[in-house]
């Protein structure tokens, strides 16, 4: 009797902890269902092929195979950030980044990579124009992930991505 009962205590307590784990994941993605799911489109800055939002964010990609995502391969991608104004982008310029990759299919969250915007070489013209970044990144699994920019713990922009 004594036994039955611990089983079913037992089994309360599992049946318990395992609702309060799923409240848990919601709780930490609520806006996972809420945005666009869809591939960040690219646009053209300058002479390179970028993925993101023009005018606001985004990062070199032209997705040929030697740049795409593959769960858990590092690649070097180099970030590109846009204020409103040209004084708001320069305000960028030494801020801290972390960039949070949330997937679209279990709406786990991964630390990416964190970083900072580079100081510009004035010597070069424009060159304060845009804030840039540089950053090795990967995703741990295939499908559709939302890259998070948060600037100065903001969150600034984001970009989806698809692994392949």
């Amino acid at each position: 009797m004594r036994l039955r009962l611990g089983y079913i205590v037992l089994l309360i307590f599992l049946i318990g902890c395992s609702k309060t784990d799923t409240n848990v994941m919601i709780k930490e993605s609520p806006n996972v269902l809420d945005k666009s799911w869809q591939v960040s489109s690219m646009f053209k800055n300058d002479d390179y092929m970028l993925i993101g939002e023009q005018g606001k964010i985004g990062f070199i990609y032209d997705d040929k195979e030697v740049v795409r995502f593959y769960p858990d391969k590092k690649q070097k991608y180099m970030w590109h950030f846009w204020a409103e104004t040209p004084q708001e982008t320069q305000d960028l310029f030494g801020q801290k980044v972390k960039i949070i990759g949330v997937s679209k299919q279990t709406g786990e969250k991964v630390n990416v990579f964190e970083g900072g915007i580079g100081i510009p070489n004035t010597a070069i013209k424009d060159n304060d124009k845009v804030g840039r970044m540089p950053s090795m990144m990967s995703l741990p699994s295939k499908g559709l992930w939302r890259l998070e920019a948060y600037v100065d713990e903001k969150l600034f922009g984001s970009v989806v991505v698809e692994v392949h």
